[in-house]
C-alpha cells in the first residue's frame, strides 16, 4: 500500500566489495553499521551489545582493538555473534594483523597512521591472508601533517587527497577490496568532501558524520549530511555517531534510508503531532505502538492520525491505518478501506492485531 516514491535515486555505480556475508557497493542495499562502546575485553559485555545492536537492524558492527586484548578477545565474540565485524585500528598494526587472525572481516585503518610503508605492508598481507576487507578511515581530525600543512586547516580537498594518497599505498600491492570514509564533524565539509571523493573513485563509499554529538543534535546533523548524499545517489553504507547508545544509532541509520525509499524493514508510521481535534492521544499512542511493534520486520506502513482531517487520506495509502473519530469511535483502515469503528479502549490492542495479521500475510507471499 506504500505510496509511489515522488523521485527514485539513482544511485552512484560502485564495484561490490564483501564485509564478511555482508556485500557493499554496487547494486547492493545500503547498509546500516555501528559500533560498540563497551571495553572489548569485556566479552560478555561487548557480545550482548554487538547482539542488541543486530537486533535493531545493523548489517555490520565495528569493534575498538586499542591494544592486543581486544583484538584477541575477537575470537571469542565472533562465535556469539551473527554480524561481521570490524576491527577498529590506530597506529599499531599488530592490533590489524591481529584481529585479521582472529576473524574480523574488516579491518578499519588509515594508513598513514600505521606508520612506516612495510608495516602496512604486513597489514595488508593479513588482510590478504584471512580474506579480510579493509575500510580507509580518513579524518578531518587527524590528517597527516604534510597534508595539513599545505591546506592550512581541514578542508574537502585535504581529505580527499588523504583517501587518495591511502588509497593508493593499497593498490600498489594490488589491493582492491576497500571502500572509503571521509569523516568531518562539519556537516558541509563532510558533504563536500564526499562529492569531491566519489567523483575520483569508484570504491564503495562508508558515509558518516563524526562526533557528530547527542541524540537529538547528532540524529539532526547525520540526517542533513548523510541524506544529502544519499539523495545525490552517493553512499554504499553508513553510520551515525551519536554520543548516546549505539542502538539508537541503528534506529536512526534505518529511518533515514526507510524516509527515502532506500530501505524496507518493520513498521513505518506514519502520525500527526497532534492538536486539539484528536480524538484520542496520539503522541502517547505512537509511543506504544513502536514498542509493541518492534519485534516486525516485514515492511509495512501504518497511518495514526487523530482526527479525520488528514486521517482518511493517510490511511488510503498505508496498510493499517487508524483515525481518531468522535466520542472514542475510531475508524480502523485496512489496505486503504475503511474496515470498522474501533473503541479508543480496544484500538492499540486491535491496530497491533491487525499489523501482525498483515505481517503474516506478507511473509506468507514470499
Amino acid at each position: 500500500m506504500s505510496i509511489r516514491p515522488f523521485r527514485d535515486i539513482k544511485r552512484r555505480k560502485t564495484r561490490e566489495i564483501r564485509v564478511g556475508k555482508v556485500k557493499v557497493g554496487a547494486n547492493n542495499p545500503i547498509s546500516v553499521q555501528s559500533m560498540t562502546n563497551t571495553l572489548t575485553t569485556d566479552i560478555k559485555a561487548t557480545i550482548k551489545q554487538i547482539n542488541e545492536i543486530a537486533a535493531e537492524g545493523a548489517d555490520i558492527v565495528r569493534v575498538s582493538c586499542p591494544d592486543e586484548s581486544s583484538s584477541k578477545a575477537l575470537k571469542e565474540i565472533i562465535k556469539h555473534v551473527d554480524v561481521p565485524i570490524v576491527a577498529d585500528i590506530h597506529f599499531h598494526y599488530k592490533r590489524a594483523i591481529e584481529a585479521a587472525k582472529n576473524g574480523a572481516s574488516c579491518l578499519r585503518i588509515n594508513p598513514g597512521n600505521i606508520g612506516n610503508i612495510n608495516k602496512v605492508k604486513e597489514v595488508i598481507k593479513a588482510a590478504k591472508d584471512y580474506n579480510c576487507s579493509i575500510r580507509v578511515g580518513v579524518n578531518a581530525g587527524s590528517l597527516e601533517k604534510d597534508i595539513l600543512e599545505k591546506y592550512k586547516e581541514p578542508c574537502p580537498e585535504a581529505l580527499v587527497e588523504s583517501a587518495l594518497r591511502n588509497i593508493r599505498i593499497l593498490e600498489d600491492e594490488n589491493f582492491y577490496d576497500l571502500k572509503i570514509s571521509v569523516k568531518s564533524s562539519d556537516v558541509f565539509l563532510s558533504i563536500e568532501a564526499y562529492r569531491q571523493l566519489s567523483k575520483s573513485t569508484d570504491y564503495p563509499l562508508h558515509l558518516g558524520i563524526t562526533e557528530a554529538g547527542s541524540f537529538i543534535s547528532g540524529s539532526i546533523k547525520s540526517s542533513i549530511g548523510i541524506g544529502t548524499l544519499l539523495l545525490d545517489g552517493i553512499g554504499d553504507t553508513i553510520r551515525i555517531s551519536l554520543s548516546d547508545n549505539p542502538v539508537e544509532e541503528v534506529k536512526i541509520g534505518n529511518e533515514i534510508l526507510k524516509s527515502l525509499n532506500l530501505r524496507e524493514r518493520g513498521v513505518k508510521i506514519i502520525s500527526c503531532p497532534s492538536c486539539a481535534r484528536q480524538g484520542f492521544k496520539v503522541i502517547e499512542t505512537v509511543k506504544i505502538l513502536e514498542e509493541k511493534l518492534s519485534h516486525i520486520k516485514t515492511p509495512i506502513t501504518l497511518s495514526v492520525i487523530g482526527c479525520v482531517v488528514n486521517g482518511p487520506g493517510e490511511a488510503a495509502m498505508t496498510d493499517v491505518g487508524i483515525t481518531g473519530g468522535q466520542k472514542g469511535n475510531n475508524m480502523l483502515y485496512l489496505s486503504g478501506i475503511q474496515s470498522e469503528k474501533v473503541l479508543t479502549k480496544d484500538m492499540i490492542e486491535k491496530v497491533i492485531s491487525e499489523v501482525e495479521k498483515k505481517a503474516s500475510e506478507l511473509d506468507n507471499q514470499k
